[in-house]
């Protein structure tokens, strides 16, 4: 018999809003034997169903919701379908822009909770980041060979955020050919290298790919610094906008490296690249101090937030970056300032540009807004699901 989670009174409102999480906070009692990873029956106080979820005793997020259809088994059909139903949408992306890397799978808002699935070119990398994930593990990899029988399977869930649902981190290939060191994949008009085995994330940053078109749109004539660069993306898309010259700055040699190969490998002139492996934080104020400016700004930092305890010091720390941007263009210089935090709201960050700008003594204008590519989809009832937002900032004065 499946085990049953009972809601405590009154807590069973986001499901009925499909909200795909139950917090520790909203258990009132589990019946039956229920171990990490088991699908269990959701009801409330007075034992009315609501959801089939995924169980996770060590974690806050106690259940994720994988279905909200009574009779709706969670088996191999199951995964196909959600397969197939994503498949769909990013068949129309792939199409629209020209591209051979996408997000297949994300998480809660493909109705996959816990599931992250990127492909480049015939490779699926696989993130599998709650309890529940895990336990499907089996199924969902036979969904895979059923929908995608032509693609290899790598596993890079060696996400520290496993350990929150009593996991062990994994990597490797699961099936099929171990992908080359860099995979090139096509992203309008680009060629970019990606490190599956050894990259940040799954490899490769596909959520950042309109705001790296826009960056191209802005670049013309401008002299550009690209900080937190990883593999030079934005670089390659400024070169191809006709940048003055652009100057990457990150602390990883090997992503540096890599940069540069994505210059040559789209044939673009070597020499209005430059290559700085530094702490962004202390070479924005040796600029500073230098004199230094720039027309335009690239600052794609890491998360800074982890959880709501470190929001206020995050707060602080995108503010001193961005003032210290600000400082760093000339009138008529272009901000592009991006936060991947989920738990900063996007208001609050355009306040902490807002608030840059005055300690930085400047004037700007908001002239566009960024969010996370198309094949990062936000579902209605899964607000949590957009983490990505930026602005492009003019500064007038």
């Amino acid at each position: 018999m499946t085990a049953r989670l009972y809601l405590a009174k009154g807590r069973e409102k986001s499901l009925l809003r499909r909200h795909p999480w139950v917090f520790s906070g909203a258990v009132l009692r589990v019946e039956g034997k229920a171990l990490s990873g088991d699908t269990i029956d959701i009801v409330d106080n007075q034992g009315k169903w609501l959801a089939t979820g995924a169980y996770s005793p060590q974690s806050q997020i106690r259940a994720r919701v994988w279905s909200f259809k009574q009779d709706e088994a969670i088996d191999i059909d199951f995964f196909i379908r959600r397969l197939q139903q994503a498949q769909t949408w990013r068949n129309w992306i792939a199409k629209r822009d020209g591209l051979d890397g996408y997000r297949l799978i994300a998480g809660e808002s493909d109705g996959l909770p816990g599931i992250t699935i990127d492909r480049f070119q015939n490779f699926l990398v696989l993130q599998l980041l709650s309890a529940g994930a895990e336990y499907q593990r089996a199924a969902l990899l036979s969904a895979l060979q059923h929908c995608y029988p032509e693609c290899a399977i790598y596993d890079r869930s060696d996400v520290a955020v496993r350990k929150k649902e009593g996991l062990e981190l994994t990597q490797g290939l699961i099936l099929g050919e171990t992908p080359p060191d860099l995979l090139p994949i096509q992203e309008h008009g680009m060629s970019l290298l990606v490190d599956i085995k050894g990259g940040h994330k799954t490899g490769f940053y596909l959520d950042q790919r309109d705001s790296r078109l826009a960056a191209r749109n802005y670049a013309a004539g401008r002299k550009v610094l690209n900080c937190f660069s990883y593999t030079g993306a934005f670089a390659v898309s400024a070169l191809m906008g006709g940048c003055e010259k652009v100057t990457n700055v990150d602390t990883s040699q090997d992503a540096l490296d890599i940069a540069k190969k994505n210059v040559e490998l789209n044939k673009l002139d070597l020499t209005k690249a430059e290559f700085v492996r530094d702490d962004v934080f202390q070479l924005l104020r040796k600029y500073r101090a230098q004199g230094e400016q720039f027309d335009m700004i690239v600052m794609d930092p890491p998360k800074f937030v982890e959880n709501k305890s470190q929001l206020a010091s995050a707060c602080r720390g995108y503010k001193d970056i961005n003032m210290l941007a600000i400082q760093l263009l000339r009138p008529g210089g272009i901000l592009l300032s991006f936060s991947c935090s989920g738990l900063l709201p996007t208001d609050l960050f355009q306040k902490i540009l807002a608030d840059a700008a005055l300690d930085a003594g400047r004037e700007i204008q908001f002239v566009e807004q960024f969010r996370q590519a198309a094949d990062h989809p936000v579902t209605g009832a899964y607000p949590e699901g957009l983490y990505l937002k930026g602005f492009a900032c003019l500064v007038t004065a």
